[in-house]
């Protein structure tokens, strides 16, 4: 590789990084991230260096991804070479995404495949009318990874709930592979989880109600149960129509689990807009019933609002549940179609 394809140099304390390969459309090799990851070392302890500047020369696109050429001809025989340039490219987008200064990177017009994985880490993407940004790998595969295994590191953190998570990241991390064409599965996976989480909710949904019939048959206001209030009694009534409907729709949606991935993922978006709604209606008005209390970490019927938060947003929220139905929704609005 000719030293020219990436050009190093730090102005006015901004270390800057071309990419300079426009006759491939700057498409990246080996020697080009090893060039960057040895200019990154050495700009992070560098005070001269405030920022990081990536971009790139001519006009015809930022990066078009990794040499394909070089993979093809690789992947023919031992795939060594191929293996030891996706090596060196994910180890340079982990330190990026890992990098203690900001990165700023000017995406304008093609920017495919590694062109992603050397912006998508930046702190600042600066795009412009031209820019195609897509990610077009050909298959997605799945891995087995084991726990405690070496270059994973694992940060936990607590939920809204009071459940825990974990952000995970890889660097050069062993892994089994179980399947190259893992894609079908993860959806299946998902949409199982989005029937389960609808189950859930159902279940909470269930019990905040009874949890609210029973504080308003027991809580008096002017001497008298706030049960009888009609207005009380009419809010309540609306949130178990909302309950109902729920609950209709998470049948719905396991019993769709076992049909054609079209018609189950519409299904099971269906599904998790009817749950979005319900969720969020019988959550804030339980809680209101309540009062004060409703709110207190004391208070059980709190945590259960909490959780119903957290599985809305889970798999998706119903914004996105509600695209994906508008966008399968061909010739008919029907649920059952």
């Amino acid at each position: 590789m000719s030293e020219s394809e990436v050009l190093i140099r730090v102005e006015s304390g901004v270390g800057r990084i071309t990419l300079n390969r426009p006759k491939a459309l700057h498409a990246l090799n080996r020697a080009m991230c090893e060039t960057m990851t040895e200019a990154l070392l050495a700009w992070r302890t560098d005070e001269a260096v405030k920022s990081v500047l990536i971009d790139h020369a001519g006009e015809r696109g930022f990066c078009a991804g990794g040499d394909i050429r070089m993979i093809a001809e690789s992947g023919a025989g031992d795939a060594s070479e191929a293996k030891a340039f996706f090596k060196v490219e994910y180890r340079l987008n982990h330190l990026m995404f890992e990098y203690p200064k900001p990165i700023t990177a000017i995406v304008d017009g093609i920017v495919m495949g590694g062109g992603v994985g050397i912006s998508e880490p930046a702190d600042v993407r600066i795009a412009t009318e031209r820019t195609t940004y897509a990610m077009p790998e050909t298959g997605i595969g799945l891995f087995l990874v084991e726990r405690g295994a070496e270059g994973l590191a694992v940060r936990g953190y607590p939920t809204q709930d009071g459940a825990r998570a974990a952000e995970l990241a890889f660097s050069a991390t062993p892994a089994a592979m179980i399947s190259a064409d893992g894609a079908e599965a993860l959806t299946l996976a998902s949409d199982i989880g989005i029937a389960a989480a609808c189950a859930e909710a159902v279940g909470l949904m269930d019990r905040l109600v009874a949890i609210t019939v029973d504080y308003m048959n027991t809580r008096k206001q002017f001497g008298v149960t706030i049960a009888g209030f009609q207005a009380l009694r009419h809010r309540i009534a609306d949130v178990k129509m909302q309950l109902e409907l729920a609950r209709s729709m998470s049948y719905y949606a396991t019993l769709k689990l076992g049909e054609p991935a079209p018609q189950r993922r519409r299904a099971l978006s269906q599904a998790k807009v009817q749950l979005g709604q319900s969720m969020r209606f019988v959550g804030q008005q339980c809680v209101q019933l309540h009062g004060g209390i409703g709110v207190t970490d004391e208070y059980v019927a709190s945590h259960y609002f909490k959780r119903l938060t957290m599985l809305e947003m889970a798999f998706g929220d119903t914004l996105h549940h509600l695209g994906e139905v508008s966008d399968r929704m061909q010739d008919t609005a029907g649920v059952f179609a």
